[in-house]
């Protein structure tokens, strides 16, 4: 038993050191709460939890071992074309914010992203496109002491870490909507959809340095 919780407790202090750190899903989580509030914002990390539980099934199952480097590459391709598109969309949407600032026209996130359904489905994208992921897992599950109960405390493991991410979206999207109460109006728009932009460009340029090395 003592086994079993300290396997547990490591699990969720992993997920949630994994999760904190700044990172794509982080600000679009931060975008959202700040620009519409509580519901849309933890969808995201709701989706990305779940892509990160399929990793880790996959890999307990030994699915992750047969996925060769081409097949990683053309997910990080993927998942770096998701950002540019992203940063794209968010950094149209502050220019024609700041276009429509005075007019009372001050288009918000396009209806799909804003959506709590589109946040899920976007955090899920992101989280099965990045090779980063699948990397982590296969690290995880695939350390001695994650089999040393067998198959069962792997996926304990797993569950734990995914716990312990789902707690820090919790936690960082509570906090993220307190802050909107005390801010708002058409510049915070442009703001954050802005600096949304610009982390998810900087983000992109980084997985690309990244994947020169696959």
């Amino acid at each position: 038993m003592s086994g079993s919780a300290a396997l547990i407790g490591y699990g969720f202090l992993l997920g949630w050191s994994v999760a904190w750190p700044p990172g794509p899903i982080n600000a679009e989580m931060m975008r959202r709460g700040l620009g519409q509030g509580f519901r849309p914002a933890v969808a995201v990390g709701c989706g990305a939890c779940s892509g990160d539980a399929l990793w880790a099934v996959l890999v307990v199952l030994g699915v992750g071992l047969v996925i060769g480097d081409m097949a990683r590459l053309v997910m990080g391709f993927t998942s770096t074309l998701l950002l540019i598109l992203l940063a794209a969309l968010f950094l149209k949407g502050a220019w024609r914010g700041w276009v429509h600032r005075h007019d009372g026209n001050n288009p918000d996130v396009p209806a799909k992203p804003g959506t709590a359904r589109g946040g899920y489905l976007l955090g899920l994208t992101m989280a099965l496109t990045s090779p980063w992921n699948l990397a982590f897992w296969l690290a995880v599950i695939g350390r001695p002491q994650s089999f040393a109960q067998g198959p069962v405390g792997a996926i304990m493991l797993a569950i734990a870490v995914v716990l312990g991410a789902g707690t820090w979206c919790l936690l960082f999207c509570t906090a993220v909507t307190r802050l909107r109460t005390r801010f708002g109006g058409p510049i915070w728009q442009v703001v954050t959809q802005g600096l949304t932009g610009l982390l998810m460009l900087g983000f992109a340029a980084q997985q690309i340095r990244e994947l020169s090395w696959l």
